[in-house]
């Protein structure tokens, strides 16, 4: 028998694996551990965070931002677009204000709820 630690998700699993049962089957088992998905890091721009927090309505991609930090914008007034499900959706400013910071970049995976900007 082999133990073997494996992480998945971010949680790690101690995992016992039984050596050859005559079957004349065999599993490989790579020499090399795997690389884990690099962390996702959150950029924070000038102007810190917010009072007023614009939250993923769903999982999805960003695909463009289209307000900066320190943009004013208005109720309504889209803030970035996020696809989901082949759709393109806006994300807009629930209510007037400044944008002190943007958390996403073109590209990042999100997830329902996450903080993609704040508002003053």
């Amino acid at each position: 028998m082999k133990n073997y630690t494996i992480t998945v998700n971010g949680t790690v699993y101690d995992v016992t694996v039984e050596e050859g049962t005559g079957n004349g089957s065999s599993v490989n088992i790579p020499k090399a551990p795997v690389k884990s998905a690099p962390a996702k890091k959150v950029t924070q721009p000038a102007g810190g965070e917010g009072t007023v927090k614009v939250n993923a309505p769903m999982p999805g991609k960003i695909l463009d931002i289209k307000a900066k930090a320190g943009q004013s914008v208005k109720r309504g007034e889209v803030i970035l677009i996020l696809e989901a499900m082949k759709m393109e959706n806006e994300v807009v400013a629930p209510e007037d204000g400044t944008i002190a910071g943007i958390n996403v970049a073109v590209g990042d995976s999100v997830e329902s709820g996450e903080v993609l900007a704040t508002l003053n």
